[in-house]
């Protein structure tokens, strides 16, 4: 962020295009540790089989999107069903997670290690996380405009 955006002013959604490994940084993070691990529920419209297994019209499916993320065989995040929303998200998410770190050191309390443990449920971290955070730009750049 240092070498393609400076510290001289914080980070816009038009040099987004520019931080490719953030890009990526967050992709393999929605991909590893998506945001709930099984899918909403969907129904068979009509008798149908899937890897040699018959699944009646109006069974309930559910979708381990866990297991199939970390399938080399597919793609991630692609597809005519991907999530309609996905670009107003990535667009946020990215502006979100750049500016965090571009405007400040993050730490731990007393520098201890992060867990990244998975828990287990509908949303899976076992415990939370709890960060420090430094400012690390000019002081003028954290004014509240109002």
């Amino acid at each position: 962020l240092d070498l393609e955006i400076g510290r001289d002013r914080w980070v816009q959604d038009s040099d987004i295009e520019k931080l490719v490994y953030l890009k990526a940084i967050i992709k393999e993070t929605f991909r590893l540790y998506p945001a709930a691990p099984i899918s909403v529920p969907h129904e068979a419209m009509e008798d149908c089989r899937a890897s040699g297994y018959h699944i009646p019209k109006g069974t309930r499916l559910f979708v381990n999107l866990w297991k199939l993320h970390r399938d080399p065989r597919l793609p991630f995040c692609s597809g005519g069903r991907s999530c309609p929303g996905m670009t107003l998200a990535l667009q946020l998410t990215h502006l979100t997670i750049a500016r965090l770190l571009q405007g400040f050191d993050l730490t731990t309390p007393f520098n201890a290690p992060v867990d990244i443990s998975e828990g287990t449920g509908a949303v899976m971290p076992k415990t939370t996380l709890q960060l420090v955070l430094t400012p690390r730009l000019p002081r003028h750049l954290y004014r509240l405009e109002m």
